[in-house]
């Protein structure tokens, strides 16, 4: 078994095993790490392949989780069992991707609710994180195919906009791929050391970084200072890439040969022959003026000024994106040192005239554009592993800290690695009416139950005034000092009631024992996963059957006696599924029962709302 060595003092790996940087994308994938002897940043793929691995995911008829360009074919034949962009679902609620449903091609499971969502394939149900982990995994296991060495340590990027929810879930999927996530960083930042834009220590600059991919859009403003990196601003559009580039084109096409949208709706092979077509066009207008092609009996030809004006409008679209971030930052495009371009898109030449145009100097293309932040991430690793001498590395927490929530799971607040002094929040709520009290545990740990991880302190927060259960708001916020004290403090939002402790949570532990703690994350981590997995859904069970007995309790005589029955067998399914500790078998009874509250709910609240119209009240 490996064993991690870990410098505590500076968080740094002892050099025994290699790190390697993964850029974890909505479109592709791929791995980077320092090239032992070259010392340069390089990408790792076999000879004649390409670096990036499609992030698609397709479940075959036994269930197996095939990753990548095989997967991809699926996308068209089996679109039910076919997962991509699953990281526009990491950290979501289904409330957060309710607009954007349309979208997803697979069954996104939808109870309407706050909670995080899942995906469903056949009688299976997914969390994004398990799908993002299918795709590590892949990653891991071709690097260690093309290094011919075990892979277990990783730095991972993320966009910068990620909330802490969505950079928790990317942890949390590492770990279910078996790598130890040293470190998530943002996507600019990589970019920006993969251009050694940062790296000297007496080094100020303001960089932008255009990130333009296959199907998002993003612009960061950066100010690096003394080798930090602060994101001064973001924006961007998430259903905004180079795919659009190519439906425009399909578009212009359709419109010449008067094809119209139900013909390539009711002809799936005809619109992914017009797809790649245009796809091919983009491509090689990059360096030609004209292409031509065919498909059927359909000639197609596009030159490159049309090309221009076909796209012009989303390229404006990414523009207006780029002065509002300015304007967020308080900056003007002429504060702008530095302009890093990344994602697959930028290669477009019209793109990179009009960003160079609009902030009035020449941008940095110089490194693929695809490979800029998994090279990043690979400078990031390198720096981790004590190999990168000129570079500071802050002090940072050798083990992530949390609070205990419902069924005993371990919610972190402040990851593992994090660089300190560090602070951060996140609220919550009652799970009773009328509850005044709500105990606070603080934990130190990897392990998704705290009964596997170390108690540091416990408070309790009296003084809640009496509400219904979910509308209290109790902020909890984590702040750890320079000297590594931390101080936990619990506030009730709408009363103002708030209680603080004080934890040394650094101290009192070997180097042994948090290598242990480290390694008995990585071996459980397919058995913690499954145990959150399975008391989240008996929890989210929990919850239903109660909200759908008070509703029954309150609205008896304006429901039918098959509805209430109905109701009553469906708890009761739902209750059996709960005792055999089967996770699929429980969110398959939930969305029975909200299948079948959902017409009567729906219908008394139309008669409760033109009840009010009235000026009466039911």
């Amino acid at each position: 078994m490996a064993k991690i060595g870990i410098n505590i003092a500076t968080g740094s790996l002892q050099q025994e095993e290699i790190i390697i940087g993964i850029d974890l994308g909505t479109t592709n994938s791929l791995v980077a790490i320092i090239h032992p002897e070259e010392k340069k940043p390089v990408v790792i793929k076999e000879h004649d392949s390409s670096a990036l691995v499609p992030s698609v995911i397709y479940f075959d008829s036994y269930g197996n989780a095939i990753v990548g360009s095989e997967a991809k074919k699926h996308l068209i034949t089996e679109p039910q069992n076919t997962i991509f962009s699953a990281k526009r679902l990491m950290g979501k609620s289904y409330n957060d991707i309710r607009q954007n449903a349309s979208f997803f091609t697979y069954k996104v499971f939808d109870d309407d609710t706050e909670r995080l969502v899942k995906v469903q394939v056949g009688n299976r149900f997914y969390s994004p994180i398990e799908l993002s982990s299918f795709i590590l995994k892949e990653l891991k296991q071709r690097a260690e195919h093309i290094l011919k060495t075990p892979v277990n340590k990783a730095v991972i990027t993320v966009p910068a906009y990620f909330n802490d929810a969505q950079r928790q879930a990317t942890r949390d999927a590492g770990k279910l791929a078996g790598l130890d996530v040293l470190r998530i960083i943002n996507e600019p930042t990589a970019a920006s050391l993969a251009y050694g834009l940062g790296m000297k220590s007496d080094e100020e600059k303001t960089v932008a970084v255009y990130d333009l991919g296959g199907g998002t859009f993003d612009i960061s403003v950066l100010r690096i200072a003394n080798g930090i990196f602060e994101v001064l601003s973001t924006n961007g559009d998430t259903y905004l890439g180079g795919d659009d580039f190519d439906a425009a084109i399909v578009k212009r096409w359709m419109k010449e040969h008067r094809i119209t949208e139900q013909q390539v709706a009711g002809d799936k092979a005809l619109a992914q022959a017009l797809r790649i077509r245009a796809e091919e066009a983009k491509v090689h207008l990059s360096t030609k003026d004209v292409y031509i092609g065919k498909v059927n009996d359909y000639p197609l030809q596009i030159t490159r000024q049309e090309f221009i004006t076909t796209i012009a409008p989303l390229v404006d679209k990414t523009i207006q994106c780029c002065k509002n971030a300015l304007q967020d930052a308080e900056l003007s495009a002429g504060d702008i040192d530095e302009i890093v371009m990344v994602g697959g898109s930028t290669r477009v030449p019209f793109v990179k005239e009009t960003v160079s145009r609009f902030f009035g100097k020449p941008v940095h293309d110089e490194i693929n554009p695809d490979e800029a932040v998994a090279l990043g991430a690979a400078v990031q690793a390198d720096i981790l592993a004590g190999n990168n001498k000129d570079f500071l590395l802050l002090d940072i927490t050798p083990l992530s800290l949390g609070i205990e929530t419902m069924g005993g799971l371990m919610d972190v607040l402040i990851p593992r690695n994090s660089k300190i002094p560090a602070k951060t929040g996140r609220q919550y709520t009652t799970q009773k009416d009328g509850q005044s009290n709500m105990r606070i545990s603080v934990y130190q740990g990897e392990r998704d139950l705290v009964k596997d991880n170390r108690k540091l302190a416990e408070f309790n927060l009296t003084g809640i005034p009496g509400m219904p259960a979910g509308l209290p708001k109790v902020e909890v916020s984590f702040l750890i000092n320079a000297d590594g004290i931390l101080m936990v403090k619990a506030k009730e939002l709408r009363s103002g009631v708030e209680q603080s402790l004080e934890v040394k949570p650094q101290y009192g532990l070997t180097d042994e024992e948090v290598e242990k703690m480290l390694l008995d994350s990585i071996t459980h981590a397919k058995e913690d996963i499954a145990t959150r997995a399975l008391v989240e859904a008996k929890t989210e069970a929990e919850q239903l059957i109660n909200t759908t007995q008070n509703f029954i309790n309150k609205n008896r005589e304006h429901l039918t006696e098959a509805e209430i029955n109905a109701t009553g067998n469906a708890v009761k399914n739902l209750q059996d599924a709960m005792a055999k500790e089967d996770k699929d078998a429980i969110q398959r009874k939930i969305e029975a029962l909200n299948e079948l509250s959902r017409p009567y709910a729906e219908r008394l609240m139309d008669k409760a709302i033109s009840m009010a119209m009235k000026g009466k009240s039911v």
